[in-house]
């Protein structure tokens, strides 16, 4: 039977408030909403406020303890709403203002916090300074808020560097002035209706602050900054004096990314959140060249969180999750920070596709792979990730065990990724395809009026209805995995593990009377038992306190 919960929903006195749990954020389950492809409540094929609402008992039952929504500002849509028109309206492809409120509403009463995105970094082309900039002309103030250069060469044909964009071909592209002469260049790290914001006018910071009251008064919990290592950019804009230059992302600091100045901007940010009641958050989306260099981010007097994109790309394998939980942990302990963990997102292909494929392919590949290897692999690395002390991200439809969809039609890709070559391998499109609700019925239950990216034939057999009550479900893995997370004292916060001698390609640790194993290997492995088996991502035997842990399983034991 499908859960169809009310669109006013109730507190429950089991519930906790969101103003009761102190230093709620160092342990939180927060759960990812695309709003384009979570729940549809007008039939029009798009996700939208009003069926995230509708849909938050299912968050709640499932046992999460706050909703990180994707961007549902007023967009053109050029980059799925990451390209923002205006900061303070609900694009009305997702509903209202009121829809807002309501929402974040709602979410109070069920004890779930609400995060919302923010995107500093830069905004639409259709933004109102923006649309003045290229009215006004070269020298007008207007153009100071963004990055307008003349080019290089005779006529100033060339871009004023050789940065490239992250989706591929030149970071710059070349206006027509209101004369109708071809003029200067503006900068966009991304796509050309994604200009960058310069920050080192005061406007610029000026309105951010604004924008972040705005939404604080109206009840939300946190905000997940986009390109949080963006903003800053070095002085004078330097050539790189490569090519491919996506291939450094990630390994080195760039004249564009994780530039310092970007700390000064959290500090003043931070004196904004700390002004509100009820334990607000800030959590930075920061590639990094290290987690030493995330660490920056989430100093005492700057953001909460930061996303650590290097466990997300570690492979399924022993000595690398132990290496990079390690640094982890040991990245974080110093500046007092959470640690965080995260699998699947929006823009990465979903970890059972990802894990179905031989290592080294990247977090964007377009190979199905073996789905039952995959699905395996992707439950048991979702008890270790549960059973590391800090926060834990779940992406929607993970907890479904949803596969990407990889043979989409190239007609129906939205990603501008994948539009323009050398940048992003532009198959973001297949983990955003909205999720099954029910067996049968349009769109699977998503919404009445089928679905902006087509869905796959047996989509329904991995819906909400069809794994709810059904055993060995991965549904009912995560429900149960989020129950005995949150009831285990030796669970959620800390900063440390202590590992334990395992066999070759298992990892073993304890906290406190709680032990985890995961066996990352295609072998069973023997290995004494560590007490009462709380939970299993797979089928495990025991007999004269020797455990069987199969190929690619995880096990939690609590000690008597």
């Amino acid at each position: 039977m499908s859960q169809q919960p009310s669109a006013a929903p109730a507190p429950t006195s089991s519930v906790a408030t969101v103003s009761e749990r102190h230093d709620w954020w160092r342990d939180a389950v927060i759960y990812q909403v695309y709003p384009r492809s979570f729940a549809d409540s007008n039939g029009d094929g798009m996700g939208d406020l009003e069926g995230v609402r509708t849909r938050l008992p299912y968050l709640r039952d499932l046992g999460v303890d706050a909703v990180w929504l994707s961007p549902f500002y007023a967009s053109p849509q050029a980059d799925a709403g990451y390209d923002v028109a205006d900061y303070r309206a609900v694009d009305p492809m997702f509903g209202t203002l009121l829809d807002a409120d309501a929402l974040i509403r709602d979410a109070h009463a069920l004890g779930l916090r609400i995060i919302v995105d923010l995107v500093p970094n830069h905004s639409s082309d259709q933004y109102e300074w923006f649309k003045r900039a290229l009215a006004e002309g070269p020298g007008s103030p207007s153009r100071d808020r963004y990055h307008f250069r003349p080019g290089k060469g005779k006529n100033g044909e060339l871009p004023p560097n050789d940065w490239e964009s992250i989706f591929g071909g030149p970071a710059w592209t070349r206006v027509t002035e209101p004369d109708g002469t071809p003029g200067e260049w503006y900068l966009h790290l991304f796509a050309p209706e994604q200009p960058d914001f310069n920050w080192e006018h005061p406007a610029v910071g000026d309105e951010f602050r604004s924008i972040l009251r705005f939404w604080l008064d109206m009840g939300v919990d946190g905000f997940r900054i986009d390109v949080a290592h963006g903003m800053v950019k070095a002085e004078g804009l330097p050539d790189l004096g490569s090519h491919e230059q996506l291939k450094l992302l990630g390994n080195d600091v760039m004249p564009f990314f994780d530039q310092d100045g970007v700390h000064d901007i959290y500090r003043q940010w931070r004196l904004i959140l700390d002004e509100y009641s009820g334990e607000r958050i800030f959590v930075a989306e920061a590639w990094t060249p290290t987690v030493e260099r995330t660490a920056n981010y989430v100093r005492p007097d700057e953001l909460h969180q930061a996303f650590n994109f290097q466990y997300l790309g570690t492979h399924w394998d022993a000595e690398e999750l132990r290496t990079v939980i390690d640094r982890t942990l040991d990245a974080m302990r110093p500046v007092g920070a959470p640690a965080t963990w995260v699998l699947s997102n929006h823009d990465v292909t979903r970890h059972a596709t990802r894990f179905a494929n031989p290592a080294g392919l990247g977090t964007q590949i377009r190979l199905a792979g073996d789905r039952a290897l995959g699905l395996r692999r992707a439950r048991a690395a979702t008890l270790l990730m549960l059973a590391l002390p800090g926060s834990a991200y779940v992406y929607q439809g993970e907890e479904l065990g949803l596969p990407d969809v990889v043979d989409l039609p190239d007609e129906v890709r939205q990603d501008p990724a994948y539009f323009r070559g050398a940048g992003q391998d532009g198959f973001r499109d297949g983990c955003r395809v909205p999720i099954p609700w029910t067996r049968e019925g349009s769109s699977y239950g998503f919404g009445a009026g089928g679905s902006w990216l087509p869905q796959p034939a047996g989509w329904g057999e991995l819906s909400v209805e069809a794994q709810t009550g059904e055993p060995g479900s991965t549904l009912e893995l995560y429900r149960e995995a989020l129950a005995v997370r949150r009831s285990t004292a030796d669970l959620g916060a800390g900063d440390a593990v202590e590992w334990l001698r395992a066999p070759e390609g298992v990892v073993a640790f304890r906290r406190g009377d709680f032990v985890c194993v995961a066996n990352t290997t295609g072998e069973s492995v023997a290995m004494p038992a560590h007490g009462r088996v709380l939970l299993a991502s797979g089928e495990i035997t025991e007999a004269a306190g020797e455990a069987k842990v199969p190929a690619d399983t995880t096990v939690w034991w609590i000690r008597a």
